[in-house]
């Protein structure tokens, strides 16, 4: 039977999925992907495949798992099989500097960076970026390893005091710190080449922007208070940006150039109205409150989307 098999490691995440898909009555097998064994013999499930895994898996010890899924959406790919967000939209997915790469060959402004391989090199690296400037992951994901540096001084301290905590694969970025206009950035949806909505993410407390009402959970797990739908809420919609928006269609033919199903794509704004684009998340979630603001549903569009792949097999 064709069935729409989404490939996981994070079981949190789950639930809004699998609602929307039960809501269209759609087939639907769970594969937890933390690593394991591909038998390239093996048969393959027939259907839609659903790439979840995430670049944050290493923070819930699925690191194996990323090496996996690359191998695997490779086979699968191989084999004629349709993923929503396949190898493609991954290799973007767990490596920045291929993001900014791609996101300055379309002519989208990103803020300057430097990679480093490991941490001996980084505050040499360093003098060639001028203060403030902010230090994250390659391989990223709920903004964990951002943080930002007001002197080169306070940097060589820190990195002196053997606190830095090394990227999940070793390349470590030094980038330009944008001072918004405003303490938010900017996360535009969207789904199969359509614009869902943009939300605002308040950065007064940090960088660590997860959407998803499970990242409110609990410190633990994923900062990101403020889902409860307050005016003063951490993700707030924004109406002001809307699909005729330049940016906005510049994202929508970036996710088609390269194969991206499901993004949420984050910018900020300095003082000169300039927008930088920092972050292109594939593995997206949703906020309950903004979505309710707004109308729209973005587990439903990806359901809505699986469901149209489906009946085209």
């Amino acid at each position: 039977m064709m069935a729409i098999t989404v490939l996981f490691e994070n079981e949190a995440w789950m639930p809004p999925l699998r609602a929307a898909l039960a809501a269209k009555e759609l087939p639907c097998l769970d594969r937890f992907m933390d690593g394991g064994v591909l038998d390239m013999s093996d048969s393959l499930e027939p259907g839609v495949y659903v790439n979840r895994m995430s670049p944050s898996s290493h923070t819930r010890g699925h690191q194996s798992g990323v090496c996996f899924v690359r191998e695997y959406l490779g086979l699968l790919e191989a084999r004629g099989c349709r993923i929503i967000n396949g190898s493609q939209s991954f290799r973007l997915e767990v490596s920045k500097v291929q993001q900014y790469a791609a996101l300055q060959s379309a002519g989208i402004l990103v803020p300057h960076t430097i990679a480093v391989t490991g941490t001996e090199g980084l505050v040499e690296a360093s003098k060639k970026m001028p203060a403030p400037f902010i230090t994250k992951h390659n391989q990223g994901g709920k903004g964990l390893g951002v943080q930002l540096f007001r002197s080169h001084a306070g940097f060589e301290d820190f990195i002196e005091s053997g606190a830095f905590e090394n990227s999940p694969d070793a390349i470590n970025l030094l980038q330009q710190y944008v001072e918004p206009a405003e303490p938010f950035i900017t996360r535009v949806e969207i789904v199969d080449g359509k614009f869902l909505y943009a939300l605002r993410s308040s950065t007064e407390d940090g960088f660590e922007l997860c959407p998803s009402d499970a990242c409110s959970v609990g410190e633990s797990f994923c900062p990101a208070p403020g889902s409860e739908g307050t005016r003063d809420a951490k993700f707030q919609a924004r109406t002001d940006i809307g699909e005729s928006d330049p940016l906005v269609q510049a994202y929508i033919r970036f996710c088609k150039d390269h194969a991206i199903d499901v993004a949420g794509i984050e910018f900020v704004e300095d003082a000169q109205g300039r927008r930088f684009t920092y972050d292109i998340n594939c593995t997206s979630n949703y906020n309950t409150a903004v979505e309710q603001e707004v109308g729209v549903y973005g587990m439903e569009a990806i359901a809505e989307l699986c469901q149209r792949e489906l009946r085209a097999l």
